[in-house]
């Protein structure tokens, strides 16, 4: 009968919108909790203060050029891959006789600080180091300190004479070796001479690596030994074993090939 059907159809109408609205809660809570769950991954992940992460772009040997990957710093937690060129940069000529063990094409290294793209010729240095140091080829992304004894004192001889000679001896690894002993040792003084700390208040901490970037790509604005960064995210042994490097003994790395 008419009336039989239409207490159906209310009925029907009814469950349904009971089903729509439970599945809707449902959603929302599943949601909430992968938010919660996302953010908990991230801040254990290490992704905080002074915690880069290497090898978000690819370098390549001389037989071409680098590529850098898309991720920006905000998104992956490393430095930015790009940087607005120096207005005033001199007119220079751009070295080509750069000495490799490993045929790494240092060129873009060379072209890089001499225009004045720090930000590139940072993440540049880091990823050779991956390279050279052979980590790559054991399938990582990143250099740990035991690797820094493969890393030929040519190929660091090499991307050093570039830092030094397009910052006019204000960066570069032999120059934070100086530092470093000029602070005896001690990470955080060391940090703090060079400009890798910031302050909140009262309270100091490291400079990030994330969002809007901290450090200082410029020459004339950044204090002595600031660049190359190296990555302290899974300690301090990496770069106390590359300030460590039998390259740095003597002043040969200073050499022109």
């Amino acid at each position: 009968c008419p009336e039989a059907l239409c207490v159906l159809c209310v009925a029907l109408t009814a469950s349904f919108s009971t089903a729509c609205l439970y599945l809707n809660t449902t959603m929302k809570i599943c949601l909430s909790f992968l938010t919660v769950a996302a953010v908990s991954a991230l801040i254990s992940s290490g992704v905080d203060a002074f915690s880069p992460v290497l090898g978000r772009s690819s370098v390549t040997t001389s037989s071409s050029r680098i590529v850098f990957g898309m991720s920006t710093m905000a998104d992956s937690g490393v430095p930015p891959t790009t940087a607005d060129a120096s207005s005033d940069v001199a007119d220079t000529e751009i070295p080509t006789n750069l000495p490799s063990d490993c045929g790494m094409d240092y060129v873009p290294l060379a072209t890089m600080l001499a225009t004045g793209q720090l930000a590139e010729a940072d993440q540049f240095t880091r990823d050779a180091l991956i390279v050279i140091s052979g980590a790559k080829a054991k399938k990582r992304d990143f250099v740990y300190f035991t690797d820094v004894k493969n890393i030929p004192a040519k190929d660091l001889a090499t991307m050093e004479r570039l830092w030094n000679k397009f910052s006019n001896g204000k960066f570069g690894y032999s120059v934070q070796k100086r530092k470093w002993r000029q602070c005896k040792g001690d990470f955080e003084a060391f940090c703090r001479k060079i400009g890798w700390t910031a302050t909140d208040g009262e309270i100091e901490r490291k400079k990030r690596w994330f969002g809007a970037s901290e450090f200082i790509y410029d020459v004339k604005k950044a204090p002595e030994g600031h660049l190359p960064l190296t990555s302290a995210l899974r300690g301090t042994s990496l770069i106390k074993q590359i300030l460590n490097h039998p390259v740095w003994d003597d002043e040969d790395w200073k050499k022109e090939p």
